[in-house]
């Protein structure tokens, strides 16, 4: 059975770090793009960074460009999301994401994205 999870969101105060983690199982990574989603309150769900598994070629939303290091463990199946400089607007529930697509032909829209896990909470705040 194919299966994402996600771990390591929690409450940070600004400025702080986290790193969150994509755990695929049932799935062979390089052969998917994997993305993160984040959903504010209130919010549309919206890409803030993908990677294509097979090359390495990512992207990154404007807002975390700078701040935030998308990076995949192939040999075990992990995408892990760096996060630093957080601020309170990256508050929001984060989704990991696979894609069938080749990488370069998505571009960070939810309907490409074919696998979703639970999400995890992050919260920024002092």
């Amino acid at each position: 059975q194919e299966q994402l999870v996600e771990s390591g969101g929690g409450l940070v105060q600004p400025g702080g770090s986290l790193r969150l983690s994509c755990g695929a199982s049932g799935f062979v990574l390089p052969y998917y793009a994997i993305a993160w989603f984040r959903q504010g309150p209130g919010k549309e769900r919206k890409e803030v960074s993908s990677i294509s598994t097979i090359d390495g070629a990512t992207r990154y939303a404007d807002s975390v460009k700078g701040r935030f290091t998308i990076s995949r463990d192939n040999a075990k199946n992990m995408v892990y999301l760096q996060m630093n400089s957080l601020k309170p607007e990256d508050t929001g529930v984060y989704f990991c994401a696979a894609s069938i697509r080749y990488w370069h032909d998505t571009s960070g829209r939810v309907y490409e994205y074919d696998h979703w896990g639970q999400g995890t909470q992050v919260t920024v705040s002092s």
